[in-house]
């Protein structure tokens, strides 16, 4: 029996959103590690351009051209060619670790080992006060007007504070008070810097914070469109991921992105039902064999749907295994124990538990206490015993959460559905 005009609507709307979902979720996740990689790259051009730039300035062509021909200028120290040298063998490293995606790395190692060897060739040319002390580069100057740019108050520490000491510990070592007046103007500009890092992050943190409400927003009207199909299983898929991110912060497994996209696999987990055709989806009586097989088809659908989402694959395993069981006798398939996923074993408790007190079809919903018990009673079988534990000490936010949420009754057949 094919769609009527009404569900093939309802069809072509769900995939058009699952194509705007997938591109926002795209973006999200791609558009930050190539703007840090692009801001990094452009970071270190400049850098070496003004060092080399500077130096070459300062202590070859300005007194070449220096009408004071008395005046001792040129390259203070005879070790000065060692910065240039572990400046240009950092190259092959920090393209190597653009090359492995450890983008964040480049800068803190170009940096601490730009301070570091700067510091160490200061110390031989002016321990003991042997010459009066006048190293320094502009570059400096430009790498603490930048630090906004990392948006990374660590690395603005570093830096900051690393220059600073360079400059207080060289004073000490060469007996010189001329580093007090560098030190506070660097401190001035750190100032200046500090305040555009706050305001920088302020900025970012807004726009993030309307990204995510506008991509959880689209990742639940292609739930919402879905569920259209079945009013039955309205609101389970949020559910679902609220209960599942309860435990997964019970059990303190995961940084902030990473329930982030465990969360939006979580609202995904059922997005294969798409094409589970409604006579199945719907029937009030028990499914036949081969029914049962069609609907069994619906994790390996949505994986399929979500495998090219950068922002999921961590996740992925969500959509594909929440039905898979402890014991193996799950689907799509039969894995065992611990090469079940963690996070869908996770989810699986999470969806048995929504399943279990809302209503459905063929059943009305069952008292969250009761539901309790079933997953107690499932510990080892179908569920991660370990995780039952951890379901115990998360259960009553679960419970908190369930008498929260909307619900409402549905006159028609006194049952307790969300609309």
């Amino acid at each position: 029996m094919g769609y009527n005009v009404e569900e093939s609507r309802i069809l072509i709307d769900a995939k058009l959103l699952w194509f705007f979902v997938r591109c926002w979720i795209h973006l999200e996740v791609s558009m930050i590690p190539h703007e840090e990689q692009r801001t990094v790259k452009w970071f270190l051009i400049i850098f070496y351009i003004i060092f080399i730039s500077y130096d070459f300035f300062y202590y070859y062509l300005l007194p070449f051209f220096s009408i004071v021909k008395d005046r001792s200028m040129g390259f203070p120290s005879n070790f000065w060619y060692l910065t240039y040298i572990v400046l240009i063998l950092l190259i092959p490293i920090l393209i190597y670790l653009n090359k492995t995606n450890k983008i964040s790395l480049i800068k803190y190692v170009f940096i601490i080992t730009y301070m570091v060897t700067v510091f160490i060739v200061d110390v031989f040319t002016y321990y003991g006060g042997r010459q009066t002390y006048t190293n320094g580069n502009v570059v400096e100057i430009f790498l603490i007007l930048s630090l906004p740019l990392f948006l990374d108050k660590r690395f603005f520490w570093i830096v900051s504070i690393g220059l600073i000491a360079k400059y207080v510990l060289m004073g000490i070592i060469s007996n010189t008070s001329i580093v007090v007046l560098v030190s506070v103007f660097i401190i001035v500009l750190s100032t200046f810097s500090f305040i555009l890092l706050v305001r920088f992050q302020g900025y970012v943190r807004a726009i993030s914070t309307s990204y995510d409400n506008q991509i959880q927003g689209i990742v639940k009207g292609v739930i919402a469109t879905l569920e259209l199909k079945d009013p039955y299983t309205r609101g389970h898929s949020e559910r679902v991921a609220s209960y599942a991110l309860l435990l997964a912060k019970e059990i303190g497994i995961l940084s902030k992105d990473e329930q982030k996209s465990f969360y939006y696999a979580c609202l995904l987990h059922d997005v294969g039902k798409v094409h589970i055709p409604d006579q199945i989806l719907m029937k009030p009586g028990k499914l036949t064999s081969e029914e049962f097989e069609i609907i069994k088809t619906h994790p390996v659908v949505g994986e399929e749907a979500v495998k090219d989402v950068e922002g999921l694959t961590d996740s992925i395993c969500v959509i594909r295994s929440h039905h898979e069981r402890w014991d193996g006798k799950g689907y799509p398939d039969k894995l065992v124990g611990d090469d079940i996923p963690l996070l869908a074993r996770i989810a699986a408790i999470a969806d048995a538990f929504d399943a279990m007190t809302s209503s459905r079809s063929y059943r009305a919903a069952m008292p969250v206490e009761e539901a309790y018990k079933r997953i107690l009673e499932g510990k080892g079988s179908q569920f991660d015993p370990n995780l039952v534990e951890e379901f115990k000490k998360a259960f009553p936010s679960w419970v908190n959460f369930h008498k929260s949420y909307p619900w409402v009754k549905n006159t028609e057949n006194n049952k307790e559905v969300l609309l």
